[in-house]
């Protein structure tokens, strides 16, 4: 570390940060969210737990279900986040993380859209709609579970598909484009 910090001082006139600066094995430290990890066959890159959970932040914050905005402005608001993180942590390998930030998403819509829906009368008429029977629609339009749990229940799954959500115009992290 003293030999280096000297040489970046000395030679190219830097100016090194010892509070930030370490020398250590590349798979232990972060560098601009990113950070190293062995695979077969090399060094992969990936990004580091921090942004996702700063990424986590910001869409909770545009999905909180008090917020009054409609839920084109959800889109739109989701939509630029989530296509300037990934311009941004584009050289990762973020597959696993994408898909697994992108379930959690929806599942925030969810818990939006059964929120929308206050009124029993309403969220039965609503699953109606989007193809639930009626006897169906009335047993989960009168559950007492909470809108969290009934996020991830099979008949919101069943009926707010990913292929709703593309409609909407949703852009996900796995695949930055919709695919219809």
């Amino acid at each position: 570390m003293a030999g280096i910090s000297q040489f970046l001082e000395k030679r190219l006139q830097l100016k090194v940060n010892r509070n930030k600066s370490a020398v250590d094995s590349p798979t232990k430290r972060k560098f601009l969210g990113i950070s190293f990890y062995y695979k077969t066959g090399g060094v992969g890159i990936r990004v580091h737990p921090k942004p996702i959970a700063r990424l986590k932040e910001k869409v909770r914050a545009v999905t909180m279900p008090g917020n009054a905005r409609s839920m084109a402005q959800r889109v739109a608001k989701l939509n630029a986040v989530i296509r300037g993180w990934v311009n941004y942590f584009k050289v990762a390998d973020m597959r696993q993380h994408g898909a697994d930030v992108d379930d959690w998403m929806r599942r925030r819509l969810r818990l939006c859209y059964w929120e929308q829906w206050k009124n029993i009368k309403t969220r039965h008429d609503n699953l109606v709609k989007l193809g639930v029977s009626d006897s169906e629609a009335w047993q989960y339009a009168n559950t007492r579970k909470g809108s969290w749990r009934i996020a991830k229940s099979p008949i919101l799954n069943r009926t707010l598909t990913n292929n709703f959500f593309c409609k909407l115009g949703l852009t996900y992290l796995s695949d930055v484009y919709c695919k219809s």
